[in-house]
């Protein structure tokens, strides 16, 4: 950790001087300047201020992290992926909710759309699917629970399994849950490394399990899914516990801590059980899910940038 500090400190101190020396030139100077977030932007941010250079921030999560909230104060506008109160809006006239911007694949789809990429990923379009997936390099923990729920899980609903690159090979064993009969899937269960038709894939499902992050909460969101949240809570500053507890009190999505489901694995066969047997939930769930993200948020985004300039 002490070399990490000092590895930081360091880069930092480095990330100063290239920007320093990159904005000296007021020929080359930029009209404004987007931050997207993170420690990366704070030397840029602050060089820009030393320069008087207008700089626009996007913040994903429900909290700041610490680089955002310094350069936050002496920002031009302050775009947030999540919905903003109405009172912070009219305390902080800088603040907008633009949301997250995410593909133009992911949208909503009709119930016949549904069915037809079940049907695409070898799935019975008669039956549940739900999806798990821990991000493209996967989730240990996830991954482990599943292993435990697994054959309970398939009385119930098919799977599908995506391990992620970090955690494929330790989860092999599972390819004998995958029953092929002359290319027909017999088992309904599927796992895969990665899969690049994610939009279709979590579009398929009638319930995701997946972590917490800003863009993946956005493209569920638009896709308008019913979705369990298992927040990796010893990420710096917590996002994705705070994402999840922030959606969780809107009742748009069923949280489930990382520690309590590996306390108990069944913890999470039991949300996952309740779900796939409650339509009516599933479905005002993700009613009230979508209404946190917004369609036009890359063109929100490309607008206030555009005025700034």
């Amino acid at each position: 950790m002490i070399f990490g500090n000092i590895f930081g400190f360091f880069g930092f101190l480095g990330g100063l001087i290239t920007c320093l020396f990159r904005l000296l030139k007021k020929s080359s100077r930029p009209k404004v300047i987007f931050l997207k977030g993170g420690y990366v932007c704070l030397p840029v941010g602050l060089i820009a201020r030393l320069f008087k250079i207008p700089y626009i921030i996007h913040e994903s999560d429900v909290v700041p992290g610490l680089a955002n909230r310094i350069l936050m104060k002496k920002a031009t506008k302050v775009a947030f992926g999540m919905p903003l109160s109405d009172e912070i809006l009219e305390q902080h006239p800088n603040y907008v909710w633009t949301g997250i911007p995410v593909g133009p694949e992911f949208r909503p789809i009709s119930g016949s759309k549904q069915m037809s990429l079940k049907k695409a990923f070898s799935f019975n379009p008669d039956k549940p699917l739900v999806v798990i997936t821990g991000g493209s390099q996967g989730s240990e923990n996830l991954n482990e629970a599943t292993r435990t729920i697994l054959p309970e899980l398939l009385k119930i609903t098919s799977v599908g399994l995506v391990a992620g690159r970090k955690h494929y090979e330790d989860m092999i064993d599972l390819k004998k849950y995958e029953d092929w009969e002359e290319a027909s899937l017999e088992s309904n269960f599927r796992m895969w490394e990665f899969n690049t038709t994610m939009d279709e894939l979590m579009g398929a499902a009638d319930v995701v399990v997946s972590r917490a992050g800003a863009t993946t909460i956005a493209e569920l969101a638009r896709l308008k899914k019913a979705v369990i949240l298992v927040p990796f809570e010893r990420l710096p500053g917590g996002h994705q516990l705070k994402n999840a507890e922030r959606l969780q009190s809107a009742d748009a999505v069923v949280m489930l801590k990382d520690s309590d489901m590996m306390a108990d694995h069944t913890k999470l066969l039991e949300e996952i059980r309740h779900l796939v047997k409650s339509p009516r939930q599933r479905a005002d769930m993700a009613d009230r899910l979508s209404k946190e993200a917004r369609s036009d948020a890359a063109k929100r985004l490309a607008d206030i940038i555009l005025e700034e300039a």
